[in-house]
Parts: C-alpha cells; structure tokens; sequence
C-alpha cells in the first residue's frame, strides 16, 4: 500500500536515489507500457513547479512511449531487489522481451502513468517539455567523446511532479 506525500518531506538524498539507487522511468498505460532503468536526472524546481528531469537516449523504446504519453512514473526500489531489475531493465529492450514480467514486477494502474507493487518510492510526472542534446551545447567536448561516440544524443524529459508515493 502507497501513501501520498509531498516531495519536500521525503527522507532520501536525491542524488543518491538517482545516481547509486537508479530508478525506472516507465510510461503507458493497461494496454502497453515499458520501462527501463534510469541513473541520470534531476529533482528541482523549474519555472514555479517541483520538477524531474531525466535523460534518454533516441533509440531506446521507452523514449517512444515517452513521447506518445503525458505522464510518466519515476520509481525507486528496495536493494535487495536493485540487481534483479536493473540487469533486465537497464540492458534489454521491452521490443524484445516483456521486461515486466522478467523482473517478476506488479504493474499498477491507479494513477496517471503506471508504476509497480514493488517500488518504495514512486514520482508521477506530466511531461512538460522535452528537450535534447546537441554536440554544439557541450562545452567539455571530452564528454562527447565519451558518453557519444555513436552521436546518440540524449533526450531531455522536464516533468512536473503530480504525485508523490512512498511504501507504507
């Protein structure tokens, strides 16, 4: 069972949660949905609305979903289960397999996007705006090299925080 709560008042570092913990970002709805693991992004506040920002690359099948859908999810998980989920979910496609299902996740459908059983934290976001990377934006062009060698510049999704879930 999830309790709603303010942004502002949970407990965790958000660094740490996005960074170390890594989270999914999941869109679409009963009929359709992907997700996949997400370790770069930003919680804030952008233009007078608590906001995420996280970062996907163009190729990847949940940018589609991404871009098709309003809202989106952003949902952190206990360790003990950080290995299973994001080795299936940071490293194969939903094209491919039903990366759900691999994870042993419970999908849930009560809100604007969905999220699963499983998480202890869950964001749901409107997208707002959506952005993306180009090779001129970079000033430190050793980051080109090293994070684009294929030239697959990052979308950039802005959400704005509707909703705040934690475990009970």
């Amino acid at each position: 069972m999830f309790i709603k709560t303010d942004i502002k008042s949970i407990k965790e570092n958000a660094v740490d949660l996005i960074s170390s913990q890594w989270g999914l970002v999941t869109a679409g709805d009963k009929d359709k949905l992907n997700t996949m693991t997400v370790s770069w992004g930003a919680l804030g506040e952008l233009w007078g609305n608590d906001t995420v920002t996280v970062y996907i690359r163009p190729q990847r099948y949940t940018a589609e979903f991404l871009d098709s859908k309003d809202y989106f999810t952003l949902s952190f998980y206990p360790g003990e289960l950080k290995t299973k989920i994001h080795s299936v979910c940071g490293s194969k496609s939903g094209r491919d397999i039903d990366k759900v299902s691999e994870c042993g996740l419970t999908p849930v459908f009560d809100s604007a996007a969905p999220y699963f059983e499983e998480a202890k934290l869950v964001i749901v976001c409107k997208k707002v705006a959506k952005g993306s990377f180009t090779p001129e934006q970079i000033i430190d062009k050793s980051i080109i090299d090293a994070q684009y060698p294929s030239g697959d510049f990052h979308y950039i999704y802005y959400g704005k925080i509707e909703e705040v879930l934690i475990k009970a």
